[in-house]
């Protein structure tokens, strides 16, 4: 089954989805935030429309790991999140934190090296932000697999 990853923001949230082989991650979208219980709803009908069974946030710890102001933020989107998988029936999907730390410093030079314009930078850098979550947390799976087939 697939992953999806959440940048979550003030402002907008980040989507990106694995493939089924879980290498690589792809951007879906970038939702424009309205309110916690409509954002929420909408995460699941991306995890109903990919069959995802992980959802991969980004946890936002300052350089020195110490939480910050979205942090506190992104666990209440999580616990909401929780709960409104629980009340769709959807339990089973897994939540887990990525450490997204330099993932949007990493986006804007991704995106700057690709020589997207200032503009279009701005609508796509949380969806960026969302493939290198989701693609660290791949590459970190593939990672325990071969470490435990040795």
């Amino acid at each position: 089954m697939r992953k999806i990853a959440l940048d979550v923001g003030d402002k907008t949230i980040g989507v990106a989805v694995s493939d089924e082989l879980l290498l690589s991650a792809n951007g879906i979208t970038t939702i424009q935030r309205v309110g916690i219980r409509k954002d929420t709803g909408k995460v699941l009908d991306y995890i109903r429309e990919y069959n995802c069974d992980t959802v991969v946030i980004g946890l936002p710890k300052k350089l020195d790991g110490t939480d910050s102001i979205q942090t506190e933020k992104v666990y209440e989107f999580k616990t909401m999140l929780a709960n409104k998988l629980k009340s769709s029936g959807m339990a089973d999907i897994q939540l887990v934190f990525q450490d997204e730390r330099l993932t949007t410093v990493m986006a804007e030079r991704v995106l700057i090296e690709a020589d997207v314009s200032r503009k279009k930078r701005k609508d796509v850098i949380d969806k960026q932000a969302a493939i290198l979550i989701l693609q660290g947390y791949l590459d970190r799976l593939a990672f325990e697999r071969r470490q435990n087939q040795e």
